[in-house]
């Protein structure tokens, strides 16, 4: 573990709550919509990936995007950070209140992270191999439309709800076009063209939009 030199001296700078964000990266984006929907306040740093700033290198052991800066707390895990965000601004609640619930949705975002958020995160690598991403996004079609039909059960995924389990999946379904996958139109995948509609056109989700991502979708 890497020494942090004089970490209350850079975090006394910061006098509000600091969010270094990759302004591509979906896991910067699942943390502003979080943002977005509690109506933070927050000093939005966009960052650079291959230009770190020297204070981000002090603050954070990994020097990794994202960053969450609140007072003398740093959080540097974007899941860590959604449920922290979630207790320290508890309205609207993004996580159930009983805890079996909470386990189910700590549990849904385990998988959709292993399954699917690490698979878009490889096929949008530059340095991937080419035959292993035609592999991993038609592997992860078959897989969005054999599970389409689970997106009309309810109006969130598996919930009455929005919940973080929402904020994950609405950042990386929306990379879909950068993907290079082309969700087919059928009776089979409306459910999720419809849950894609309907968390897209959110307040929160817009607001949460870095001006590349936006541009993912005017192509």
């Amino acid at each position: 573990m890497r020494e942090r030199k004089d970490i209350k001296g850079v975090l006394a700078k910061r006098s509000v709550m600091t969010f270094f964000s990759d302004p591509s990266s979906q896991h910067s984006h699942r943390v502003r919509v979080v943002l977005a929907e509690k109506g933070v306040t927050v000093d939005l740093i966009e960052i650079d990936p291959r230009e770190y700033p020297a204070e981000l290198a002090e603050i954070n052991p990994y020097c990794n995007l994202p960053t969450l800066v609140d007072r003398d707390l740093v959080l540097f895990e974007s899941k860590i950070m959604m449920e922290y965000l979630d207790e320290r601004f508890p309205h609207p609640p993004l996580m159930p209140v009983y805890p079996v619930a909470r386990g189910e949705c700590r549990q849904y975002m385990y998988r959709i992270e292993r399954d699917w958020c690490a698979r878009a995160d490889f096929i949008a690598d530059p340095g991937s191999n080419d035959k292993a991403v035609v592999n991993a996004r038609r592997e992860l079609l078959d897989e969005f439309i054999s599970i389409a039909p689970l997106f009309g059960d309810k109006p969130f995924f598996m919930s009455e709800e929005f919940s973080l389990v929402d904020c994950c999946l609405a950042a990386m379904l929306w990379r879909l076009p950068l993907l290079g996958i082309q969700l087919p139109n059928s009776k089979q995948t409306k459910p999720l063209h419809d849950y894609m509609s309907r968390m897209f056109a959110r307040e929160s989700f817009r607001a949460s939009l870095s001006d590349a991502e936006k541009d993912l979708r005017r192509r």
